[in-house]
C-alpha cells in the first residue's frame, strides 16, 4: 500500500513537472505548524500553473512510538487545485482538495472513546478550501486555510493495541472541515 501511494505521488510530480511553461513559474516548499503540534512530520510542495492556478500536493507521516502505548500512527494526503484572484502565493485563494489517509490511534487518555480503544483504518474524500497568503519578503510566507467537505471512513475498532481483540467493524461518514492549515512557506524561484 505505501509503495502504491509513493508511486502516485512521484507519478504526479512528474507529470506536473512536464508542463511546458512550469519551470519559469513560482513553487514553494511548506510545512502546516499545526500537524507538529500533533508530532506529526509533514510537508508540501505547491506548484505554479499559470498566472492564477497552482497545484498543492501536501502530505503527512507520523510513526513515533510513545512510552505509554498510545498510539497517533497516521499517513494523510491531501491534494489540491487552487484559484488565486488577484496573483498566485497572494491574497486570497479557493480550492477544491481531496485526501487519502490511514490511521491506527487510540489509547489516548484525553480524548474520550480512545482512552481504552484503538481504531485502524482507512479515509478518503475531498472539499472545498478558503484560505489567504501573506509574503514575507521575496521568499517566506505564511498561509491559513480552512477546508470543508465529505469524509468516509473505514475502521476496526480494538480493546487493545496488541491483543488484536476486534470489537467491530464500522464505516462513518462526515460534512464539516476536513482542511485546517497555519503553514510555513519557502518560495523557490
Amino acid at each position: 500500500m505505501y509503495r502504491a501511494l509513493y508511486l502516485s505521488l512521484l507519478s504526479i510530480i512528474f507529470l506536473l513537472s512536464s508542463v511546458p511553461g512550469l519551470w519559469g513559474q513560482q513553487s514553494a516548499l511548506k510545512t502546516n505548524v499545526l500537524y507538529w503540534a500533533t508530532t506529526t512530520p509533514n510537508g508540501g510542495v505547491e506548484l505554479g500553473l499559470g498566472r492564477r492556478f497552482s497545484v498543492d500536493l501536501w502530505g503527512a507521516y507520523n510513526a513515533w512510538k510513545f512510552s505509554n502505548e498510545m498510539k497517533l500512527n497516521l499517513y494523510l494526503v491531501q491534494p489540491e487545485i487552487r484559484f488565486w484572484p488577484c496573483r498566485k502565493f497572494e491574497g486570497h485563494f479557493v480550492g477544491v482538495h481531496g485526501h487519502y489517509g490511514h490511521f491506527n490511534i487510540g489509547l489516548i487518555p484525553f480524548i474520550s472513546g480512545l482512552k481504552d480503544n484503538v481504531l485502524r483504518g482507512d479515509l478518503y474524500g475531498g472539499g472545498l478550501t478558503y484560505g489567504y497568503h501573506w509574503a514575507f519578503g521575496d521568499r517566506w510566507g505564511v498561509e491559513t486555510l480552512l477546508g470543508c467537505g465529505y469524509v468516509s471512513m473505514k475502521y476496526t475498532k480494538y480493546r487493545c493495541s496488541e491483543c488484536a481483540e476486534p470489537v467491530g467493524a464500522y464505516t462513518r461518514s462526515y460534512f464539516g472541515p476536513t482542511r485546517l492549515g497555519f503553514s510555513v512557506i519557502y518560495i523557490l524561484r
